[in-house]
């Protein structure tokens, strides 16, 4: 269940997922762009639909590179300290993230969205529900918890493994 393969087939599929989005709001953005310019006809929809799909690639692209330990860091005690002091550091930061991505994300995101579609909250010009939009937080905040789960898993395998 939280083997390494399955790790980078959800890999696989994030990150196709994120090129499909990102050339579909280059795609909307650039006719965004052209009818408002060239057929003085602005498109009712697209600076929306490239806010929402913004708050997509922005929330699964963090997902993503949190899997792929990319993010930002500051690792100066962490080179300071012996290899399994590493690791024991390392158990202890995926769980505070792990820690933030159930409570924040996932319980907070879930409540956001619950209230959206309870309240009925639909977008301006596209009229889509707004729960649909803020969906991907819980969803990104499972993927960060997965990532976590499986890195914590690694880590404390090595620290069983090392003399």
């Amino acid at each position: 269940m939280f083997s390494l393969e399955s790790k980078s087939k959800l890999d696989s599929v994030i990150s196709s997922l994120l090129v499909v989005l990102m050339a579909l709001m280059v795609i909307n953005v650039t006719w965004q762009v052209v009818s408002r310019y060239v057929f003085q006809d602005p498109s009712s929809f697209t600076d929306e639909l490239a806010r929402y799909m913004l708050i997509w690639v922005g929330m699964l692209g963090a997902a993503f590179v949190a899997g792929k330990k990319e993010h930002l860091a500051i690792d100066i005690l962490l080179t300071s300290l012996s290899t399994k002091g590493q690791l024991k550091l390392m158990v202890l930061i995926d769980s505070c993230v792990l820690i933030f991505a159930l409570t924040v994300m996932l319980i907070g995101g879930s409540n956001l969205v619950y209230i959206t579609f309870i309240l009925g909250q639909k977008s301006a010009a596209l009229q889509i529900p707004l729960a649909y939009v803020y969906g991907i937080i819980p969803f990104s905040g499972l993927l960060v918890i997965y990532y976590q789960v499986v890195a914590m898993s690694q880590s404390i395998l090595a620290i069983k493994t090392s003399h």
